[in-house]
C-alpha cells in the first residue's frame, strides 16, 4: 500500500450541499477502489493564483489516502469528468 494526497479545488460559486456532495463523491470513489482515507483536511475558500474557467476563487480540500498503485489512475479518471471540480492534483507520498 502507497500513501497518497489528492489535491482538490471545488466551483466556489455552488451551494454549500454540493460542494459537500462533490466531496462526499470524491470519497466514494477512493473508498469504492480499494483506499483507506486517513485525513481531510478543508482549507476553505482561497483565491486562485490565476482565473480557471471565469472564477477566482476555489474551495481547497486536501484528502491522503493509502490504496493500491492502480487506484489514483481510476479515481483520476473519473474526477476529471466531475463538472465542480476545478482542479486536481493526486501525488505519492513518500513515507
Amino acid at each position: 500500500m502507497n500513501q497518497y494526497e489528492l489535491a482538490l479545488v471545488v466551483n466556489a460559486k455552488i451551494e454549500d450541499e454540493a460542494r459537500n456532495a462533490t466531496v462526499e463523491a470524491v470519497k466514494e470513489l477512493i473508498t469504492r477502489f480499494s483506499g483507506n482515507i486517513t485525513n481531510v483536511d478543508e482549507w476553505g475558500r482561497k483565491k486562485l493564483a490565476y482565473e480557471v474557467q471565469k472564477m477566482k476563487e476555489g474551495f481547497y480540500y486536501f484528502i491522503q489516502f493509502d490504496a493500491d498503485s492502480t487506484c489514483p489512475g481510476e479515481v483520476e479518471e473519473r474526477i476529471r469528468i466531475m463538472e465542480n471540480v476545478i482542479r486536481f492534483l493526486c501525488i505519492r507520498r513518500d513515507a
